[in-house]
């Protein structure tokens, strides 16, 4: 099998000049470029990919640590990094992890092992102490606000967005309100959102509150428990348009009417709300993706904040 050395023998010129065509160095003139590109494509050489990326101290990949492969919120925060990373010519490795802490460190090794340039959490099991010694192998951004001056972020303000949709529910007569949450209170997303709705209605009856709601199935489930209650809720919101459309199914199956009955708000602004109508706060994942790459990139620690949107529509 061919090596520099024997590309550099054939076309005449120094291991190092064949260095730098492979890594497509500036300051290598046009004749000897032509000439070592062309003994490379008759021995068909291919150069060792980790040892290029060794010489050039980067390997143009950044690792997304994603939860789920198969949910919508997090399908558009990878959205977001696919089309900046496609207009930079980087490569993604997406790196599910279920949440298992132990998986999620072993991600962020691959920084230490100079796999990736760099991280970006979309969410995470881990505590901060526990990632921040991995900062110093590479860029670590995260989809959430942190201050520690260490790990950039793209975020929202999760918590004015939750207050302000429980206060649109609240403006609109609903003082029964329930509200769906993907994880249990070990999740700071759900400590919010629990914080957001005491603010605004003061206290929170835990029957109120159901958790483990990811899919329309689940909507529909909860939806069901809700419904059947005594005291049901006449407003519902949901951690999610998919989440709120097996909620509308729901309310339909039970000859309810929506908002009449029962009022119903998402998250997201996905296509199956889009076209049920169902009014959404729209964190604008795919922007916060697009920020995420960005900074990592950049290799940089900034905080950029991206604003959110309350959509209005028939549902509510």
């Amino acid at each position: 099998m061919a090596n520099i050395i024997d590309i550099a023998k054939l076309a005449g010129v120094s291991v190092s000049t064949v260095s730098r065509v492979i890594n497509n160095h500036p300051y290598v003139s046009e004749s000897k470029r032509e000439m070592v590109q062309r003994v490379i494509d008759e021995l068909d050489f291919t150069p060792n990919r980790l040892a290029v990326d060794l010489i050039r101290k980067e390997t143009k990949c950044i690792g997304v640590i994603i939860p789920y492969n198969n949910n919508q919120a997090f399908d558009q925060l990878l959205h977001g990094v696919l089309n900046r990373s496609i207009e930079h010519d980087y490569s993604v490795m997406v790196l599910p992890t279920k949440y298992d802490p132990a998986k999620e460190l072993r991600c962020l090794n691959m920084l230490k092992n100079k796999q990736l340039d760099g991280v970006i959490i979309t969410s995470r099991s881990n505590d901060w102490n526990s990632i921040l010694p991995y900062s110093k192998y590479g860029t670590i951004v995260a989809c959430e606000f942190t201050d520690h001056p260490q790990i950039g972020c793209a975020y929202i303000d999760r918590y004015a967005s939750f207050v302000d949709a429980f206060q649109l529910l609240k403006d609109k007569g609903h003082s029964r309100v329930a509200f769906t949450t993907a994880r249990g209170e070990e999740s700071s997303s759900t400590q919010l959102t629990i914080k957001a709705y005491k603010q605004v209605f003061s206290d929170l009856s835990p029957v109120y509150h159901l958790n483990d709601c990811q899919t329309m199935d689940d909507g529909f489930i909860a939806a069901q428990r809700l419904l059947n209650m005594e005291d049901r809720p006449t407003a519902i919101y949901a951690n999610g348009d998919e989440v709120a459309a097996g909620m509308y199914q729901c309310a339909k199956d039970m000859n309810l009417s929506v908002p009449e009955d029962l009022a119903i708000i998402g998250q997201e602004n996905q296509p199956v709300g889009i076209g049920l109508s169902l009014s959404t706060v729209d964190h604008q994942l795919v922007k916060v993706g697009e920020q995420a790459f960005d900074l990592t990139m950049d290799r940089t620690n900034n905080k950029v904040k991206i604003p959110y949107q309350i959509i209005i529509r028939q549902s509510t």
